[in-house]
């Protein structure tokens, strides 16, 4: 499959939402994860990353502007042992339950369903690295199947053996509109190119600069097991 570049995935979509990238780096030696949070809304705007050990969370820049933290502070990123997981919601903690008691990503993700916010019904995004044996990578989307968010549609992809300098990226919408028009089709490969720092200012300079909100972008050495990781928060000065 053809790659393309992250500026051609994101650069002329004003409205990606939040989206997760996995895949590979260019030289072959690490695993990679980002993840991306944007806003049109004053609550949504109000926020930045922050590690919190091997893990990161959501939090508000601006506490007393926060009027409803229920769909926007989170963890989308946590660690059970050698598995990395990423996701736009608290179904991060549901898979790391369910990865902890010997059950799948899979079993995780049929439990949950998309977010309760008509009338988007926002998709629930997720993506696991593996990197204990055999390097793989999987991503999920989970949508509504009607405007009324009746039917629920879950679908997942799995990728074996990753190919140096390729990645797959998954957003939440297809861009701006009301109501937001949901992801459709398969994640897009694109190219994951130079040094961690490199890619993840071309993947931040990629994002609408007026609804972009903060960036978390991680090399993950397939060797050492060794976790080098950069966070942009716009609300901060981006660093």
């Amino acid at each position: 499959m053809n790659t393309i570049s992250v500026e051609e995935a994101l650069g002329r979509n004003p409205y990606p939402g939040r989206g997760i990238l996995l895949g590979r780096s260019a030289d072959g030696a690490s695993a990679v994860a980002a993840y991306f949070i944007m806003g049109r809304s004053e609550n949504s705007r109000n926020r930045i990353f922050l590690t919190e050990g091997s893990g990161l969370r959501t939090q508000a820049f601006d506490p007393s502007k926060m009027t409803d933290p229920s769909l926007l502070i989170y963890s989308p990123v946590r660690v059970v042992g050698s598995d990395t997981i990423v996701t736009n919601g608290d179904q991060t903690d549901t898979i790391a339950d369910e990865l902890a008691h010997g059950g799948t990503f899979e079993d995780a993700l049929r439990t949950r369903t998309f977010e309760p916010d008509a009338p988007n019904f926002t998709p629930r995004i997720s993506g696991l690295l593996e990197t204990g044996g055999k390097f793989r990578y999987r991503l999920s989307i989970l949508k509504s199947g009607d405007a009324q968010g009746k039917s629920a549609r879950r679908f997942f992809f799995e990728y074996s053996s990753p190919i140096p300098g390729e990645g797959h990226l998954i957003h939440t919408y297809r861009g701006d509109g009301n109501p937001l028009p949901p992801f459709e089709g398969e994640p897009t490969a694109v190219a994951v190119e130079g040094s961690l720092d490199e890619f993840a200012e071309r993947l931040w300079a990629s994002l609408d600069g007026d609804n972009r909100v903060s960036l978390f972008v991680r090399f993950l050495s397939l060797k050492s097991g060794l976790a080098d990781t950069r966070v942009f928060n716009k609300n901060l000065g981006k660093r």
